[in-house]
């Protein structure tokens, strides 16, 4: 695997050489401090260029950087595949995501002047690697402040809460019916989503909200208490209904455990009553009582 000083010379190299290629920038992970470094980071580089065109017309400049293993252009699948119902301007900003076989992996996004100058200093997880024509801004030392958990008013408290215990309801009847997809869908994006939000929160108590959780939590496991991260775990299920129920029930303890800490910490209200009536409520369906 080349190592990061290789990685970050070719990338230079190939903007210093490129006339269309007037600025780079890296942003994510690579550049906060805070972050222990590894072998799988990505290498998340921006390209300031005069137009994109040419580099559309002509795909195969990016074989410069590596034998390339797989590579995803997530705007051209968002056309394709319908999932992205807006209007794309490919004559602003493009991007390709690419995994080498040396296993290194660059997310290489390209953008004109008039984009960079307004993204470059939008993402404060931002370091300057090579600047042409001195055009960018001068930002300060790169901050992950941006993605500290943020504290929770009592309105948000009570909803998470609220569709928390609510949509479990539907995770029951999916159980019942035999719908093993719809129960499972239900449960692992619908309500972990509210999950982990109070978890966020829980670990923002802990840390007076000054950490990031990472993307989709990654982060839960040095940040949590080991008696906290073990319940989480068991919140995960194969595809047994047993072990579903068992899951769905330590995922209900969890909540309660996290939720009423988070409540204490900022004096909010916790709504018991809805705790209790869909804990009856499971309890029934599980035991074929209803």
């Amino acid at each position: 695997m080349r190592t990061e000083q290789e990685m970050l010379e070719l990338i230079l190299d190939i903007a210093k050489f490129d006339e269309r290629i007037r600025a780079v920038y890296m942003n994510g992970s690579r550049t906060n401090s805070k972050i222990q470094r590894d072998k799988y980071q990505d290498y998340d580089i921006v390209f300031v260029v005069t137009e994109t065109s040419s580099f559309l017309e002509d795909k195969n400049w990016i074989n410069k950087f590596g034998e390339i293993a797989i590579v995803q252009e997530p705007d051209w699948n968002d056309i394709k595949t319908g999932l992205y119902n807006g209007k794309y301007d490919l004559s602003r900003r493009y991007a390709w995501l690419m995994l080498f076989k040396d296993g290194n992996r660059i997310d290489l996004g390209i953008e004109i002047k008039k984009e960079a100058a307004k993204n470059f200093i939008e993402d404060k997880l931002t370091i300057l690697l090579l600047d042409k024509d001195n055009f960018l801004p001068k930002i300060p030392y790169p901050t992950d402040e941006d993605y500290h958990v943020r504290k929770p008013n009592q309105d948000e408290y009570t909803a998470y809460c609220n569709d928390f215990w609510w949509c479990l309801n539907n995770v029951a009847k999916g159980i019942a019916r035999d719908e093993l997809p719809y129960a499972m869908e239900m449960y692992n994006l619908i309500v972990r989503r509210m999950l982990n939000g109070m978890i966020d929160w829980y670990i923002g108590t802990l840390t007076d909200f000054s950490v990031s959780v990472g993307k989709m939590g990654k982060y839960y496991k040095k940040l949590l208490p080991s008696e906290i991260y073990s319940l989480y775990e068991k919140t995960y299920s194969n595809s047994e209904y047993y072990n579903l129920w068992g899951a769905i029930f330590t995922g209900c303890k969890l909540f309660h455990t996290v939720a009423l800490s988070v409540g204490k910490y900022f004096g909010f209200n916790y709504r018991q009553h809805e705790e209790d009536g869909i804990m009856e409520y499971l309890n029934k369906v599980k035991n074929g009582m209803l």
